[in-house]
């Protein structure tokens, strides 16, 4: 089983990769296949609602910009899908927003082609922020009819500057927590 991790901020080794790669390794400790994409800091943009992608109904989206479809043939691939974003007034990064559009309206086109997949979000916050971030995450799970499984606390940790958030005990285990119980998951899916 494979779990494709995307890390939406442009600080390619900051708070939001080491949230990322605390779940990864809780993943690869139980035998999963991980991948993580740099997605924060790419030139991707918005869905332009052309609805060419329910014309076309070929998993693609019909723009054509920095990966987006290479972005969505890994999410396709995949049994598992993590997303993570840093908290930028309120909300998920741009680069975040566009993947989660874009391809959800390609899944939509393409008869939900996400449903039963597991999907997870992972938030990374200075102070203030994170739920409203980890709710847009989920709210794309939720209607791409994908299954989200929960840790001991909301996926988030804390920290400002680049390695701040592996001082964030609670924030750590909450993200170990995450990579045992999406493991656990997928494992029961695929029996």
């Amino acid at each position: 089983m494979k779990v494709v991790a995307f890390n939406g901020s442009p600080r390619a080794k900051g708070n939001t990769y080491n949230g990322l790669i605390t779940v990864l390794e809780e993943l690869n400790r139980e035998g999963m296949e991980t991948e993580l994409v740099q997605l924060g800091g790419r030139k991707v943009y918005g869905c332009m609602a052309c609805f060419k992608c329910y014309e076309n109904k070929n998993k693609r989206c019909a723009r054509r910009d920095d990966e987006m479809n290479t972005f969505i043939d890994k999410i396709v691939e995949a049994d598992g899908v993590i997303i993570g974003s840093p908290v930028y007034f309120s909300n998920v990064s741009t680069e975040v927003k566009a993947l989660i559009d874009r391809c959800g309206m390609v899944a939509k086109a393409n008869d939900d082609m996400l449903q039963k997949k597991v999907g997870a979000g992972v938030i990374a916050v200075r102070r203030a922020g994170a739920t409203f971030a980890y709710s847009a995450i989920n709210f794309f799970f939720g209607i791409s009819q994908m299954i989200i499984p929960g840790s001991c606390y909301w996926n988030m940790g804390l920290g400002r500057n680049p390695g701040e958030i592996l001082k964030d005990e609670e924030g750590i285990q909450t993200f170990k927590v995450l990579g045992q119980n999406m493991a656990w998951l997928l494992k029961k899916l695929h029996e």
